[in-house]
């Protein structure tokens, strides 16, 4: 199946290596098999070294599949040693950076404007297509990743009581809050349904003040 999204770039400076990134369209069924063993392809000069090298992609981005074939890294080189190498520590930092920026754009790109540009209209809606099927995984980043922290909670999406799906950004939630509204209203419950059903819900809907639905702990914590 063709990928949602990829990305192709060579990185020249102390560190020096190419990286072919893809995120999938589908999520695998054993996504949350902690077992599996993930990562990307390795190759040091054009020759393969290893298939799942996990030291090369933070595991909440575990879902992420590509190639990485690096100029500095020794042939010999384990897995032992990529956890210690400091090259790998940078192409790490890269290939996160990597992924996160093409995720924004995603979301950037997510809903069209009424003048954008062909390559706009062909990412339309592929945002929601990757929140639904990696939604989950990528909250874990918000525990595991506190360099990249902002730029997660950005990626974030919710329910909402003035929406039927869970697309709404902090974003989004800020732009239409009310005149003299200094704080983010949300309700936790065991399930969407019983959130969006609360009776606590109802004087905030007389109000017209929206208020975020969560099911998971981890989105109250992109709040604080």
């Amino acid at each position: 199946e063709a990928p949602l999204a990829w990305s192709h770039n060579r990185v020249e400076g102390s560190t020096e290596y190419t990286q072919l990134l893809f995120v999938p369209a589908k999520a695998p069924f054993d996504l949350w098999n902690r077992d599996k063993k993930g990562g990307l392809k390795l190759y040091v000069k054009r020759v393969f070294i290893m298939d799942e090298a996990e030291a090369l992609l933070p595991n909440y981005l575990r879902f992420i599949k590509g190639v990485v074939d690096s100029a500095d890294l020794p042939l010999n080189v384990s897995r032992e040693l990529l956890q210690e190498s400091r090259d790998v520590r940078a192409i790490r930092d890269g290939n996160t950076k990597r992924v996160l920026a093409l995720l924004e754009n995603l979301a950037q790109h997510d809903v069209p404007a009424a003048d954008a540009s062909e390559e706009d209209k062909a990412n339309a809606g592929k945002y929601s297509k990757f929140y639904a099927e990696f939604g989950s995984v990528l909250k874990e980043g918000l525990g595991e990743d506190f360099a990249n922290r902002e730029r997660l909670a950005k990626l974030l999406r919710f329910a909402s009581t003035a929406s039927d799906t869970a697309h709404v950004s902090l974003a989004d939630y800020k732009a239409r809050m009310k005149e003299g509204q200094a704080a983010i209203y949300y309700i936790t419950a065991d399930t969407l349904a019983a959130a969006r059903n609360s009776p606590q819900l109802e004087v905030f809907k007389k109000k017209g003040i929206e208020v975020l639905l969560m099911s998971e702990r981890v989105d109250e914590w992109a709040l604080s």
